[in-house]
């Protein structure tokens, strides 16, 4: 590898895209040739880096100083003032300067912001994403070699399972049962599938993952095939993410190329093929099985269990499915141990956790933290506090399907099981940050409506349940409502978690749950008084 005195990196996701990071990046390119530094300076696009508040970023190593927004024009002085005078460029830092990373020849990896501790998003923001040779530098395919070559499958679930990685979609199933259960399972064909249908609301940490680091979930892929006997896996991708499918089909075709994928994968008898499909942009198909059900070329219906798609999956054979976050964990396992990873995070729910913060904090963005922070602590540490100092109100969790945490619950840890303690759920991992002025009942409004229009429909609890609970809500925002009503939403959210064929209805009812457990006081102002302490809701007098 030659050694280069500096190394830039711009941001290349959607967002620093739209906002002309491509521009800078051709800036910075005339711009060193013409102060001759070609030889002394690396200049790469990379993935997302998880700073959407600075968009686009230009960040520059050994020193570690990250400049954002960057627009072309800015381009000249930062070269001259930086890479030429060796003098920081701080009129255009971004506004948080805390940033360190592995860059070839530095030793330890954190992230962009002080006591992040990076696994899933090791290489995010680093690696060009586009290049096989940086990800193999930075220790790809060590994993899969090791796995394949002086391991048995046998082995590799019970590393997982010591471990204690947990499926990090939501349910926090222990991942190396799952593949055991797939293992054990007796056919002549078996799957693999990554589940990248990233479709709740204010949830993209999986797109970063995929757009910045690639290969670690082919990678991963590969060793969950090799240990559960599969030969052929799926990457099912949200149609929306353009960049992310171009870049995975990408990353394949070099992966074949190098023997990764294919025939007699490091000279052994493992043949393993990997297809890109695309989804067609209903949220239902981050179900697993209407995902498979969209991969047979079906209508996206969740399918009745059991059986369950570690015997009975796609056309019918035994499938493991793990979504993007889960299975970028998978390799640094193999590569550490488990007791490595078990040094992360509480015993309960080791490990890290990708989030994205959103909301009414002074920063947004992706952040990967210790499985048991508090919100207390990423509002502060990481969201930069709430914006025009306002009070915290409450957070949701998980996108749309996530638990609405009041301000009481903030200093809980932030894993499985202790928040399943205090009656809430983790969720996928975004994290709705809201101050004093959101109307609870505007918000699960909001939230119902998603839900009705995402319904499938296969299901009478859901798809009538939904509608019934919108209804009910927005009468309530209008002032029409009645005290009966707040009966009504706690038994449909009860028959929605009870009766509904698959999670998107089981945990629609989650909201109003939580409005009603912790905020019932402002619900029932709404309905006694006819007013909306926020002024949000409008309270027209109109009923549906």
């Amino acid at each position: 590898m030659k050694a280069f005195r500096s190394m830039v990196l711009v941001s290349s996701d959607p967002i620093s895209i739209e906002r002309g990071a491509k521009d800078v990046y051709q800036a910075l390119q005339a711009e060193i040739s013409a102060f001759g530094l070609e030889n002394e300076i690396s200049l790469t696009m990379v993935g997302d880096v998880g700073r959407h508040d600075a968009a686009p970023l230009v960040i520059v190593y050994p020193e570690a100083v990250i400049y954002g927004p960057v627009k072309k024009e800015d381009v000249h002085y930062l070269v001259e003032e930086h890479l030429y005078k060796g003098r920081i460029a701080s009129t255009f830092q971004a506004p948080v300067k805390e940033l360190s990373g592995k860059i070839a020849w530095l030793s330890s990896r954190k992230g962009t912001l002080p006591a992040e501790q990076r696994i899933v998003l090791e290489r995010a923001g680093v690696i060009d994403p586009n290049s096989i040779d940086d990800y193999i530098i930075h220790d790809g395919y060590l994993a899969l070699a090791k796995a394949v070559t002086e391991m048995t499958p046998e082995e590799i679930y019970t590393t997982l399972e010591k471990s204690g990685l947990r499926g990090r979609g939501g349910a926090g199933f222990p991942t190396g049962t799952k593949w055991k259960f797939v293992r054990k399972a007796q056919s002549d064909k078996k799957y693999v599938i990554c589940n990248a249908d990233e479709s709740e609301p204010g949830t993209f940490k999986d797109r970063l993952i995929l757009e910045g680091d690639p290969h670690s979930i082919i990678e991963a892929l590969a060793i969950a095939a090799y240990t559960v006997g599969a030969d052929e896996g799926y990457l099912y991708i949200r149609g929306e993410y353009s960049i992310a499918q171009e870049r995975v089909k990408t990353a394949i075709a070099q992966a074949k190329e190098m023997g990764f994928l294919g025939k007699n994968i490091f000279g052994t008898d493992f043949n393993f093929d990997l297809h890109v499909h695309s989804g067609a942009g209903a949220y239902i198909c981050g179900e697993e099985t209407a995902l498979i059900e969209s991969i047979e070329g079906k209508r996206g219906e969740p399918r009745a269990r059991p059986p369950y798609p570690t015997t009975h999956g796609l056309w019918g054979k035994p499938t493991l499915v793990n979504n993007v976050e889960t299975l970028a964990n998978v390799a640094p396992i193999i590569r550490n141990g488990p007791d490595w990873y078990r040094s992360f995070g509480p015993a309960s729910s080791p490990g890290t956790k990708v989030y994205t913060i959103l909301g009414n904090v002074n920063m947004t963005g992706l952040i990967e933290v210790p499985m048991g922070i508090t919100l207390r602590e990423v509002i502060a540490i990481y969201g930069k506090g709430m914006k025009n100092g306002k009070t915290f109100k409450l957070a949701q969790t998980g996108g749309s399907s996530g638990s609405i945490i009041p301000a009481s619950l903030q200093d809980t840890p932030m894993d499985f099981d202790s928040f399943a303690k205090a009656g809430v759920a983790l969720g996928s991992g975004a994290l709705l940050i809201c101050d004093e002025d959101t109307c609870v009942v505007d918000l699960t409004k909001v939230l119902l409506n998603f839900f009705r229009k995402e319904s499938c429909g296969k299901c009478n609890p859901c798809r009538i349940g939904n509608q019934r609970a919108y209804e009910i809500l927005t009468n309530i925002s209008e002032g029409t409502g009645s005290l009966k009503d707040l009966d009504d939403l706690m038994l449909l959210s009860e028959n929605l978690y009870q009766l509904s064929n698959c999670g998107l209805g089981q945990t629609a009812g989650a909201p109003i749950r939580d409005i009603l457990n912790y905020f019932r006081a402002e619900v029932e102002a709404h309905i006694r008084l006819k007013v909306c302490p926020t002024g949000i809701c409008p309270m027209s007098g109109k009923r549906i």
